[in-house]
C-alpha cells in the first residue's frame, strides 16, 4: 500500500494550524485549480469529529467524488480523515501538529490503495503517488502561507 509522509514547519501556534487544516473554506481555496468544492455534509467552516464532507473535483481528467469522515480527533494535536466513498480502495489521512519553538511541526501521513490489482499498483507507482504528494505539498504551502500571515483571520474569525 502506498504511503506518503510530509513534514512542514509553520511559524504559527499549533491551535491555528490545526484549525486551518480542518477548514473546509481553506481547503476549497487551496484546491481551486482542481475545481474542488464541497457538495454535501459539512460544506463550510471547521469540520469536527464524526462529521463528513463530500468533495467534487477534477483529477486525472475526470470528475471525481470523494466522501470523507473525521474518524479521530485530539484537539489541537491530531485528526484523521478517512474515505467513506470514492475512487480509492482505501484512503486514510493522518494529520499531526507538534508545538515547537517558534511554531508548529505539521506532519501528514497519507495511506491509500486503488482498485485494479496489478494495474492499480503499476499506476500508483508511476503516477498517483507523485500526484498526491504534489497535491499535499501545494495544500501545505497554502496552510503555511495563511497561518504565518494575517490571512488566517479570514478563515477562522467567528468560528468555533
Amino acid at each position: 500500500m502506498p504511503f506518503i509522509q510530509l513534514t512542514t514547519f509553520i511559524e504559527a501556534p499549533a491551535e491555528r494550524v490545526f484549525d486551518l487544516s480542518r477548514s473546509i473554506d481553506l481547503h476549497k481555496s487551496s484546491m481551486t485549480k482542481y475545481e474542488e468544492k464541497p457538495i454535501a455534509g459539512t460544506i463550510n467552516g471547521l469540520i469536527n469529529l464524526g462529521e463528513e464532507v463530500t468533495w467534487k473535483a477534477k483529477h486525472f481528467y475526470k470528475e471525481r467524488i470523494l466522501k470523507v469522515r473525521i474518524t479521530a480527533m485530539q484537539k489541537p494535536f491530531s485528526f484523521i480523515d478517512e474515505q467513506v466513498q470514492g475512487s480509492f480502495k482505501l484512503m486514510k489521512h493522518e494529520h499531526f501538529f507538534k508545538p515547537c519553538d517558534n511554531g508548529t511541526i505539521m506532519i501528514d501521513q497519507f495511506y491509500f490503495d486503488l482498485y485494479n490489482g496489478l494495474l492499480g499498483k503499476w499506476f500508483n507507482l508511476l503516477f498517483v503517488t507523485r500526484y498526491i504528494k504534489r497535491l499535499l505539498e501545494e495544500r501545505n504551502s497554502v496552510i503555511k502561507t495563511v497561518a504565518e500571515t494575517s490571512k488566517w483571520k479570514h478563515f477562522l474569525t467567528g468560528l468555533n
